[in-house]
């Protein structure tokens, strides 16, 4: 419960501290939202919903004037100063000594008489009195033991319980706002379903208002948490997502005049000393604090970033309470894995977020990871002017999500979908790349800057991961576009996610009965990323798995991302976004980790090539720019060209033989090197490598045309033959490739076991060198007729000019 001196002071605030609110288009939509749909309740309520206008009419009149009572109570009889007081007795912070942090809870203490008797006995009683006075005296020095600066669940637990007060307060207030939620929703339902479709959206949309109402009055630990649920439409619908959406707008600030006093505490001087500007009013206020804009006496636009006061006490005293209910839901589950780790991950990130020290650390880490990705940006940071309570950092122009929502036009749609592309792709840099994760990426701590970059706020909480859990999510992303469910197994179990001793076999059964299920458009899954994970996450559960600490981040951080997506855009697809950015990196990270992934897309298990699933690779790799990338500029050029009149599997056959040479290849000849020899051959000759053996013919072509060329000019003593589109120099270096022959041969001999392949690979090879053949005499005809035309016209020129 928050105290009850809190309370006061909040209604008493009331009318004396602005509430900011931002007047744009959204806000005026959702309100005649709200309005309408009021008018519609109370017209098809009838009678009933009359009654309810009423009611709410009159205590709003009510709420109006004791407002202005307490409004003056305020003043008369100082009621802050006397709620501060009653706040820090309830809090018993006052016999709180700093200085006591070493003190452990005692246990109670076990006498034992072994037969003694009279003026023994007597002694032994007066020993047994010392040692319960010694025991209360100790228990009485636990009440000075101030709150944690580090969420410690054993500590934790020691505080609260000398205070079970506070906890059956907090407990009760909560309780109670619920049932009034609840309460209040079903009044707001009482109408005619004349209209079921109607209905159902209001309903859904009174049901996040009172909501979103219940959670700004328990405060910011239930705020925080209304706000991670506003980011996920898919989940809770779009009508409560819009509603708890408000609550980043919402949150009522603390007065000014306190947030000017922490600063000054913490930086220790007056705030003149520091700022030659400060706003009159923050312009935002969040969850945990508020920011103001200000002006350094340099003249630099900085925001100033100021923690709400009191705050640890109460947001541990919710992460208990939340611990004690997972504990009791653990007994009643009977779950063998204990689900209170939640909590205390949930509650040393929330207490993490209270120390700026900490977010100061984070931001300048974060700005080092990322400098040299220039799609991510962050804002500078002030160290001399951040503390534990301040944090300062530059001014970020930009517009957030919300803004672009807000904003029905064509470039703010391309401004949000281009801001929604780069945090894919921030957040698989991130999870793949760096290890470092910004854990919070809700619409609020985004901006799409001006420059086309993607910039990040709020560094309160950040993921660090171990390389093999980031090579696991890699291998869980490529198993699961291929469909791989025992190789998706095993990577669950290097993510520690599947406890030793579970049967696996069983697992990989119910896991390919539940995702057997999905869909597959162009080779890609066709179902959203927060699905996939429930229905493994369901799997998990009935073998009572565990969830490691850095996957709860992991989860909770591309789970708001893929929210905001599916916000910008329905028919979003996080596997085809996320994709390109894979095949590029295992294209690329030339480690043992990456080749053994890369192995499963490349061959079967008995290592045999499959030229399918590598096509699919490339193709969906292709969409990225980077790939095109790793191949020499000449070959974009020649990339370019064949869109024009190829199809895109001759494309990729052509991507595939410019990038097997190439330095970038090196990961795909040492996987062929180690493959199966026949198998590649026969690959060769199948049906699905046409493509390949028609750019192979083209090349050919080209080259025998280059020689048939020369040739000719040099013996006909005719002009220079047009040169060929492709680059032939390129293409030679190809066939000169000493590595590309020795796997060649490799793959040959091992051929060479099977005559009937062999048959097969001598009359593609023959129809190869035909076709190649026929293609270079055509164009050598054509040439030759272009340049005996060439001279004719040359010889009429001249002729004519004597002429005349």
């Amino acid at each position: 419960m928050a105290s009850a001196s809190s309370m006061v002071s909040a209604l008493c605030t009331t009318q004396t501290t602005p509430r900011i609110q931002k007047k744009n288009h959204h806000h005026r939509s959702s309100d005649n939202l709200s309005s309408s749909k009021q008018n519609n309740l109370s017209k098809n309520g009838g009678a009933v919903g009359n009654i309810v206008d009423v009611v709410q009419k009159d205590v709003a009149f009510m709420k109006l004037g004791l407002s202005k009572g307490l409004q003056w109570a305020n003043k008369a009889f100082h009621v802050p100063q006397v709620s501060k007081s009653v706040e820090d007795f309830i809090w018993l912070r006052n016999i709180e000594d700093p200085k006591a942090s070493f003190l452990r809870f005692p246990s109670f203490p076990q006498p034992y008489y072994p037969e003694l008797f009279g003026f023994d006995l007597f002694l032994a009683d007066l020993n047994a009195l010392e040692v319960y006075v010694g025991y209360l005296y100790y228990l009485s020095k636990m009440w000075t033991k101030p709150l944690p600066e580090t969420y410690d669940p054993q500590e934790v637990t020691e505080y609260f319980t000398l205070r079970p007060h506070l906890v059956a307060l907090r407990f009760l207030e909560v309780f109670t706002a619920f049932v009034s939620a609840t309460i209040k929703f079903r009044i707001s339902t009482i109408s005619s379903a004349a209209d079921e479709e109607a209905h159902e959206k209001i309903s859904n949309y009174n049901f996040g208002t009172v909501l979103k109402e219940t959670l700004l009055n328990l405060g910011p630990t239930f705020i925080k948490v209304g706000q991670s649920l506003s980011t996920r439409p898919d989940i809770i619908g779009s009508e409560i997502s819009k509603a708890l959406s408000e609550l980043n707008d919402q949150v009522p600030p603390f007065p000014t005049s306190e947030a000017m006093k922490i600063i000054e505490e913490e930086l220790g001087s007056p705030i003149g000393t520091f700022f030659s500007y400060v706003s009159d009013e923050p312009v935002a206020a969040a969850s945990f604090g508020q920011v103001y804009k200000a002006r350094t006496c340099n003249g630099l636009d900085v925001a100033v970033k100021v923690q709400r006061p009191n705050l640890r006490h109460v947001v541990v005293r919710d992460i208990y309470i939340l611990r004690i209910g997972l504990g009791l839901l653990r007994k009643i589950a009977k779950r063998e894995n204990d689900i209170r780790l939640y909590a205390d991950e949930l509650g040393k990130g929330l207490i993490g977020e209270l120390d700026y020290n900490l977010e100061a650390a984070n931001a300048l880490q974060f700005q080092e990871a990322h400098s040299r990705f220039p799609f991510i940006c962050s804002p500078k940071l002030f160290q001399h002017l951040s503390k534990k309570r301040v944090l300062t950092m530059e001014w970020m122009v930009g517009d957030s999500p919300a803004d672009l929502l807000s904003v029905s036009s064509q470039e703010s749609k391309r401004k949000l979908l281009d801001l929604v592309n780069k945090g894919v792709e921030a957040a698989l840099v991130q999870l793949l790349e760096t290890g470092l994760l910004h854990a919070d990426p809700h619409p609020g701590n985004l901006r799409y800057v001006p420059t086309g970059k993607i910039g990040f706020l709020d560094f309160g909480l950040l993921c660090r991961m171990e390389k093999k859990h980031q090579f696991a999510m890699l291998a869980s992303i490529v198993h699961i576009v291929n469909g791989d469910w025992a190789s998706l197994v095993q990577d669950l179990t290097e993510m520690d996610v599947i406890r030793p001793g579970t049967n696996i076999r069983r697992f990989t059964m119910d896991l390919e009965d539940t995702l057997g299920e999905m869909t597959f458009t162009n080779g890609m899954p066709d179902v959203k990323f927060s699905r996939v994970l429930g229905k493994i996450w369901s799997v998990a559960l009935k073998y009572h798995c565990r969830m490691p600490p850095y996957f709860v981040l992991v989860l909770r951080s591309l789970a708001s991302l893929e929210g905001l997506a599916v916000a910008a855009d329905p028919k979003f697809k996080t596997f085809e976004a996320a994709y390109p950015y894979v095949v590029q990196k295992l294209l690329i990270d030339n480690s043992a980790a990456t080749r053994r992934i890369l192995h499963t897309v490349v061959f079967n298990r008995r290592k045999e090539f499959q030229w399918q699933r590598l096509a699919v690779f490339l193709r969906v790799g292709a969409t990225r720019k980077g790939l095109h990338a790793l191949t020499p500029s000449n070959a974009q050029i020649s990339l370019s060209h064949s869109a024009n009149g190829a199809t895109p599997e001759v494309n990729l056959a052509n991507l595939a033989l410019r990038l097997l040479p190439s330095k970038n290849g090196l990961v795909l000849r040492r996987l062929l090197m180690t493959a199966d020899g026949a198998s590649l051959v026969r690959a060769m000759v199948s049906k699905e490598a046409s493509s390949v053996r028609q750019q192979l013919s083209k090349i050919i072509a080209d080259i025998l045309y280059k020689w048939m060329s020369k040739a000719l000019s040099k013996s006909l003593n005719l002009s220079k033959f047009d040169s060929p589109v492709m680059a032939i120099n390129e293409y030679e270096s190809i066939l000169r490739d000493r590595r590309l022959r020795v796997i060649f041969l490799k793959a040959l001999n091992s051929a060479k076991k099977d005559p009937l392949l062999m048959l097969r690979f001598s009359w593609a090879s023959f129809v190869m060198l035909f076709v190649a053949s026929a293609l270079a005499c055509h164009r050598v005809l054509v040439s030759l007729s272009g340049a005996y035309l060439d001279s004719l016209s040359f010889s009429s020129k001249k002729v004519a000019m004597s002429a005349a």
